[in-house]
């Protein structure tokens, strides 16, 4: 693997870098303490095209690698980990199953205007009773002639409260297990769908963690998503997919805070000289830097697996795992070195702390990447 990004790969870095520190980052704590969606920021970073990075140009997208869209995340995460959430979410969460399993009607209509940012999408698997145990679902779909009729309840849905088209997941036939579930597509403004509870969360305040509601739901039978009782396995690969860009937005959150704790550790003056000049920082200093760069590796060492086309399942999980752990260790050591000042809002620290948790939850918890890591180690 070469570990240097290409110079097409670093121009479109730098031009998301920028973006995300101009237009995102003055705005990151409002977003935070609003716990709004910031509809302008969004309308402007699909004005830039990264909602269709990864997705052809015949459905409205630039045709870019999943190594790009990897950095996209990163940077935006950098700035406000709730752009990063809202990004990820949609394109290598939501969007994904449809562009990759969906067929040429199903992608023209529903995957072009996700790529051109005109349509924001959400992935609807979670229940009350089915989070890492995802073949637990509950949801129903029953067919009547031309269309399916939807019946149940999913819950931690992110964008779910602005998302206008929905991917779910519903049992076709409980006994048959995981072999039951299929996937459909939903729009927004379907009679029988409707968003419910909206979660007020620790960290990653602007983008919504809603309950969706299907009451009676009936959706064309030409909304059911590729094969039936294909909707674990669909899920599954979507997951894989989108775990290296959490995991790429926990790396953007550290190295945030990093940024943050070596600038302050080079002003703050105690007992005559600067913090960065006390051994005690600097082994702190020391180890956020050594682990961010590792973590770095990892990261797009999945992502480039993916781009070529190799099994990445073990590596993304790795990834996932070790970058999220990082990222919650750097950032309560960022707040340490901040010392009061990090408790206080005044400062963007502890909102990264907050942030960084939910990188060890979503998308497979930590315990759930292990896992799938020890699953993949001794089958070999």
């Amino acid at each position: 693997m070469d570990f240097y990004l290409s110079e097409e790969q670093k121009m479109f870095q730098s031009m998301v870098r920028d973006f995300a520190n101009n237009v995102v980052k003055p705005e990151a704590n409002k977003i935070d303490e609003e716990g709004k969606f910031p509809a302008e920021i969004f309308k402007k970073a699909a004005e830039l095209g990264i909602f269709g990075i990864t997705i052809d140009e015949k459905y409205g997208g630039s045709g870019g690698d999943y190594l790009s869209m990897t950095v996209c995340c990163e940077e935006l995460s950098r700035a406000s980990a709730a752009m990063g959430t809202i990004f990820l979410a949609d394109l290598s969460l939501a969007c994904y199953p449809i562009y990759k399993f969906g067929n040429e009607e199903q992608k023209k209509k529903f995957v072009t205007p996700i790529a051109r940012g005109e349509k924001l999408c959400c992935f609807a698997l979670t229940e009350p009773g089915a989070g890492s145990d995802a073949a637990a679902v509950q949801t129903t779909a029953t067919r009547q002639g031309d269309h399916f009729i939807l019946n149940g309840n999913k819950i931690f849905i992110t964008n779910g409260d602005e998302a206008e088209v929905i991917v779910v997941f519903a049992t076709e036939d409980r006994a048959k297990g995981h072999k039951g579930i299929s996937a459909f597509i939903v729009e927004k403004g379907t009679p029988g769908y409707s968003v419910g509870k909206l979660e007020n969360k620790m960290g990653i305040h602007g983008s919504s963690t809603a309950e969706l509601v299907f009451e009676n739901c009936k959706i064309p039978a030409a909304n059911l998503l590729g094969e039936p009782g294909k909707g674990i396995r669909y899920a599954m690969e979507s997951i894989d997919s989108s775990r290296v860009t959490v995991a790429a937005q926990a790396l953007g959150i550290a190295q945030a805070a990093f940024d943050d704790a070596l600038a302050y550790s080079q002003t703050r003056i105690q007992f005559g000289k600067p913090l960065c000049q006390h051994q005690a920082i600097q082994w702190m200093l020391a180890d956020m830097a050594t682990q961010i760069d590792a973590a770095r590796m990892m990261v797009y060492r999945a992502a480039w697996l993916k781009d070529k086309g190799v099994h990445f399942m073990k590596e993304a999980a790795m990834a996932k795992l070790f970058a999220g752990e990082v990222s919650s260790f750097v950032t309560n050591k960022a707040l340490q070195i901040h010392g009061g000042y990090g408790y206080c809002r005044d400062y963007p620290v502890e909102r990264y702390l907050r942030d960084a948790k939910i990188t060890e939850i979503y998308e497979g918890t930590s315990e759930m990447q292990r896992m799938t890591i020890a699953r993949a180690l001794t089958s070999q």
